[in-house]
């Protein structure tokens, strides 16, 4: 390939790299072994989530090893490094899930100090876990230069007695091993055999839910999010990425070109039509609100609402994304939609073609049951949907794929965080007809907004999944089923209407209709509001009190900064 001659006169790597009073600049590139014409090229970072802290992370580094190479082939230099990720698995049932949504936002500032601080002109992200693929994303967005996101591939199910398994399997056992329903061995030897590979838990949870998205979305090369992490094929679309980086760059095709309104409304379209993660509310309105796009989580479940759920995955279906690779792969998802006229067709997407000319050659499978084209859709509406009333004005949100009965009638039982709760499963002090109040988990009063995994888990394992309900200001994980409402707002730290419910009040849930509600008067809610007290947290310092102070509600997606829409200038043109 003849040498491509870049001018850097507009790209942000000629403020490290050209002129005279560069040259202390570049002694430092000599000093790591880059010659002259490395030095000419432009410096496209590759940031991943690399780290030991568990299996989603473990393969972005040979991964990125193969996103150099690609980036080397278009005459790029690649400079890699490393951000942090906080994985929900380790940090499920425990404070330490007080840093995970945190993480979200500090990955998005990470990656954007080190790119603004070596003024590097473009970038591919590799992430692995739930937070860390919004997380990139939104850097992409915020920083607006050529950029391509990769997955870094789901875990290959476990099997325990002849049947598939994931993580979740072992998060519901210990709700059986509690009700005394599962032995001291048989646990053991699930946790031992539940998760056999490196990559992301294996369900259409948060991980798979957000890579989806990142084709959908055309961040990422179509196909790319399909094959597990431990598949040498990983290796084969990392190189591509990287190529494809280089060709944007070219092109000056730029990740706000391709993140568009229709952009985003394709995405919650295959969230729903996937039964994918109701933290898709709180992640597509973030990554809107870094383009300068308002994009909020009443418009991701309308959206949600209407959509065809076609797709039968776990936690609500049978199936996990190695089911998908091995039909297809998201492409087929697509193009099911693309051929029902449900999506935007004519979105730009990180190969410099539309969504539709990407899928155009898609054959849908018929010989197999993961995937529904949408004239045989499992239901007619969405895996996801909203719900709205006087325990929630500004909206909450739950997944209701594979949920048999969608209304819900109880009364209270409050907990002011989720260790109480999880404590009073366990101890089974609990009764059919309760709905499970956890509150002051929202963003602010977590701070943090924790998921809720290990109690919501313990109660399907005890076999009471389908007699209680559970609403929270917190979140849940994707990996959560049953009658879950997360993302109540206003949250209880604010003084919302969770924060006044009392034990036996009378609550009504109807997820058809989209509803929550108790049954007391305005004045009596107006009576208790008058007698809240705001509640302190014991993060009074650090990094989570920091969050504390600059986080926003959750219907607008919790973000920690006035976003795309609030700029006087964009780091791609500095």
């Amino acid at each position: 390939m003849a040498e491509h001659i870049w001018d850097k006169s507009r790209l942000p790597s000629r403020h490290v790299s050209v002129g005279p009073e560069r040259a202390p600049h570049r002694s430092y590139y000599y000093a790591m072994g880059m010659t002259e014409e490395e030095i000419a090229r432009p410096l496209v970072g590759v940031a991943t989530c690399w780290n030991e802290a568990a299996p989603c992370n473990i393969a972005l580094n040979r991964q990125a090893q193969s996103v150099k190479q690609g980036v080397k082939a278009g005459q790029g230099t690649p400079r890699e490094f490393t951000t942090i990720t906080v994985t929900d698995g380790l940090a499920m049932g425990h404070q330490g899930m007080k840093s995970s949504l945190a993480s979200r936002d500090a990955i998005a500032d990470t990656v954007e100090l080190t790119m603004r601080g070596h003024s590097y002109d473009a970038m591919v992200t590799l992430a692995g876990c739930d937070k860390s693929l919004p997380g990139m994303m939104m850097a992409m967005l915020r920083l607006n230069v050529p950029s391509v996101f990769m997955y870094g591939g789901s875990i290959l199910p476990g099997t325990f007695k002849g049947r598939d398994v994931t993580v979740v399997d072992v998060f519901e056992a210990v709700g059986q091993h509690a009700a005394g329903n599962m032995s001291d061995e048989d646990l053991h030897a699930l946790e031992c055999v539940a998760c056999p590979s490196a990559g992301a838990c294996g369900g259409q949870f948060t991980a798979n839910t957000m890579a989806t998205v990142s084709e959908a979305i055309g961040l990422a090369l179509p196909g790319s999010a399909g094959a597990p992490a431990p598949y040498e094929d990983r290796d084969r679309w990392a190189v591509e990425s990287g190529k494809a980086v280089m060709e944007l760059l070219k092109k000056n095709i730029r990740p706000r070109d391709i993140v568009t309104l229709k952009a985003l409304e394709n995405a919650a379209i295959v969230v729903g039509a996937t039964g994918g993660s109701t933290n898709a509310g709180l992640h597509l309105p973030a990554m809107a609100h870094e383009a300068g796009i308002r994009f909020t989580m009443d418009d991701v479940v309308a959206i949600m609402r209407r959509t065809p759920y076609i797709a039968d995955l776990k936690p609500g279906g049978k199936y996990v994304a190695l089911d998908v690779h091995n039909v297809g792969g998201i492409p087929v998802i697509i193009k099911a939609l693309l051929d029902a006229g449900l999506l935007h067709g004519d979105c730009l997407t990180v190969t410099g073609k539309t969504l539709a000319e990407n899928h155009k050659d898609v054959v849908f499978p018929t010989d197999q049951d993961v995937i529904y084209p949408v004239s045989r859709a499992i239901t007619t509406t969405g895996g996801v949907v909203g719900m709205k009333g006087n325990v929630a004005p500004d909206g909450a949100i739950v997944k209701v794929a594979g949920l048999h009965n969608q209304r819900f009638e109880g009364t209270a039982l409050c907990f002011d965080c989720e260790e109480d709760a999880f404590a009073a499963v366990d101890q089974r002090a609990y009764k059919a007809g309760d709905v499970i109040v956890i509150r002051y988990e929202g963003p602010k009063g977590g701070p943090g907004m924790r998921e809720m995994l290990s109690t919501t888990a313990a109660i399907y394992g005890q076999g009471m999944g389908e007699s209680v309900a559970l609403i929270t200001d917190g979140r849940f994980s994707g990996a959560t089923r049953g009658f879950c409402i997360g993302h109540v707002g206003p949250e209880a730290a604010v003084g919302g209407p969770i924060a006044l419910l009392r034990n036996g009040d009378r609550i009504v849930i109807d997820a058809e209709k989209g509803t929550i509600d108790v049954d007391l008067s305005d004045e009596e809610m107006a009576r208790r509001r008058a007698e809240w007290k705001p509640r302190g947290t014991d993060y009074n310092a650090g990094a989570l009190w920091k969050y504390a102070q600059l986080v926003g509600p959750a219907h607008l997606g919790a973000v920690t900064h006035p976003g795309g829409a609030a700029e006087t200038h964009c780091y791609a043109d500095i």
